[in-house]
């Protein structure tokens, strides 16, 4: 069942924007595909709203029951539009200046506008009558709030108060001093006990009901243009000029995370109904939505901006990485199907990344690229950890040992290097293939190391010596990936002859052909029972095999591009494939 959402988007070219949010299960062939979006990656654009505002729209906002939305103005005026069709239903006139604010009382039966003319003004929805006028404050008036109970109106003022009104007669009940600068934002808790304030670089609390102030969030390093309660009364989060989104825990104003990502000031958070997702607007032009539970990106940022090219799984399964011809990493949330990290520092295409297990160090993540070089990184804190130089050609792909005490590097330069893993030293070269290496990978026992090349062969070498064991023929093209099956007995390769064939690992012997894709084969995977292999394609697909029989098992179709690498989950029951279409795609079961 695929859910529909409306979203509204505020605008400086006077339009009011609506979008449809689509979310649900989708599906990509026999496997369900696990991007069933929570996701505003399927925002589609539904409605514009053209006509009516002759200045900037400075705020919106939805009735109630979503069948309505409000809008303030720079031509001062508010308009209330009927959120199905595009011209408005009426105008509400009376401010003299710019309308900045506008909300909905909860019942629905009341409109708030709040004005640099320095009054907020009360309307009836029903007809759009004014109601009243509260004046009090001695500068613009920025925002706007109704209580949970709709019988109170707090305001925000660059006077550095913020007010709060009896909403039935007008009242001002009490006015809060602000110690610094103006006040941005205000907003209610959702049981209506406290109400926040943003300023200068800080959020305060205050208490509801006799305005004593409760405490103080002071991690900001500019100003807080925006703050906003999650559903649940447990959270604060705010945006601020530092090009930051900042989560707060609400009973003792502790510093949760900070959200990174937009390039100019966060001016505007709001959380999901249900509190599962935070959606941040900046000046940069860009709207953000993440996962509450833990921060990682959900939209945009679901794409890289070019090919991917490799794919890689943390050992738990909880996390993968991606890199890509758009020169950077990116760290994913599998629960939260979302961007955690993006990581900047290639100045070439990365054509391979390498997720190690936890060592003395904790885990970290290899990247490779066109560059000629290596970069590790702590994969908790997405640092930097070294470079590693060596190579004099591209690095086409990277495989940790399986104790992780080394890094193997195939470059187009004809060679795989052997790193020490802890000082970053080269430890030994392997050479033998007389053209580029384009895949390697560890034998399980790390004992030896198998690497495929254009030059249509493989190759088997000894750690320890150095010395090539054996040279495995019959592609007819580059051979593209290769990969060691988990019980140590096989070797699997794809070329650009468009076949997989399976070897014998001890022998060299040719075990099986597998005839089947239209492209060349670009990645192959073992599963962890080593009992069946996934291959990726230009061809657009993903295929899964009966490794012992070699036959078809099954094949992914969705991509709209040649895919350019597979991974297997360390549990065996998901995949990840990363393609020319710029995805980077999770299949599984269905839950």
């Amino acid at each position: 069942m695929k859910k529909y959402f409306m979203r509204v988007a505020q605008s400086l070219n006077k339009v009011v924007v609506v979008w449809l949010v689509l979310t649900g299960v989708g599906a990509y062939g026999p496997v369900g595909y696990a991007d069933a979006c929570n996701s505003v990656a399927a925002w589609e654009q539904l409605s514009t709203f053209p006509s009516g505002h002759t200045d900037y729209v400075r705020s919106v906002a939805w009735s109630p029951d979503g069948t309505q939305l409000a809008s303030g103005s720079g031509d001062r005026t508010v308009r209330v539009w009927a959120a199905d069709d595009e011209r408005p239903q009426r105008t509400l006139t009376g401010h003299t200046s710019d309308v900045t604010s506008v909300a909905w009382s909860p019942d629905g039966r009341q409109l708030a506008s709040g004005s640099n003319d320095r009054t907020v003004r009360l309307w009836a929805t029903d007809d759009g009558r004014w109601l009243r006028t509260l004046t009090g404050h001695t500068s613009n008036v920025t925002s706007v709030a109704w209580s949970p109970d709709g019988r109170l109106l707090a305001s925000g003022s660059y006077d550095r108060t913020v007010r709060v009104w009896a909403a039935d007669d007008g009242r001002l009940l009490r006015t809060l001093p602000w110690h610094g600068s103006a006040v941005t934002s205000v907003a209610w808790s959702p049981d209506g006990t406290q109400l926040a304030s943003a300023g200068d670089r800080t959020v305060r609390v205050w208490a509801a009901d006799d305005g004593r102030q409760l405490r103080t969030l002071t991690w900001h390093t500019s100003w807080v243009y925006s703050v906003a309660w999650s559903p649940d009364n447990m959270q604060l989060a705010s945006g601020s000029g530092d090009q930051t989104v900042r989560v707060w825990v609400a009973d003792d104003g502790m510093l949760l995370r900070t959200l990174t990502g937009h390039t100019s000031d966060v001016t505007s958070v709001a959380w999901s109904p249900d509190g599962t997702q935070l959606a941040s607007g900046s000046s940069d032009r860009g709207v953000r939505v993440w996962a509450a539970k833990d921060g990682a990106l959900l939209w945009p940022g679901t794409r890289h901006t070019a090919s991917v090219r490799s794919v890689a799984w943390a050992s738990d399964g909880a996390q993968a990485v991606s890199g890509s011809y758009d020169r950077t990493i990116k760290t994913w949330s599998v629960a939260s199907e979302g961007v955690r990290r993006t990581q900047t520092a290639h100045v070439g295409w990365v054509r391979s990344v390498a997720w190690s297990r936890p060592g003395r160090d904790g885990a970290q993540i290899a990247s490779g690229a066109e560059d000629t070089t290596i970069k590790i990184w702590d994969a908790e804190t997405g640092l930097l950890v070294r470079t590693l130089n060596g190579h004099t050609n591209y690095v086409t792909s990277l495989a940790w040992s399986p104790d992780g005490t080394q890094m193997a590097s195939g470059s187009r330069d004809r060679t795989i290097k052997l790193w020490e893993t802890d000082s970053g030293a080269l430890l030994r070269t392997l050479t033998g293939h007389s053209a580029p290496v384009t895949s390697i990978a560890w034998s399980p026992d790390g004992a030896q190391i198998v690497g495929g090349s254009t030059n249509q062969t493989i190759k088997t070498w000894d750690i320890k010596t150095g010395e090539v064991l054996r040279t495995f023929t019959g592609h007819t093209n580059s051979v593209n990936s290769v990969a060691w099956s988990p019980d140590s007995s096989k070797i699997v390769s794809g070329s650009s002859d468009r076949l997989l064939k399976i070897w014998e690992a001890a022998t060299g012997e040719l075990l099986h052909t597998l005839t089947g894709h239209t492209d060349a084969v670009n990645a192959v995977v073992w599963s962890p029972d080593s009992s069946k292999i996934a291959s990726a394609s230009a061809d657009r697909s993903i295929k899964l095999w009966d490794a012992g029989a070699g036959e078809v098992l099954r094949t992914l179709t969705g991509h709209t591009g040649g895919v350019n690498a597979v991974a297997w989950s360390p549990d065996g029951c998901k995949l990840l494939s990363g393609s020319d279409d710029r995805d980077v795609v999770l299949w599984g079961p269905r839950p």
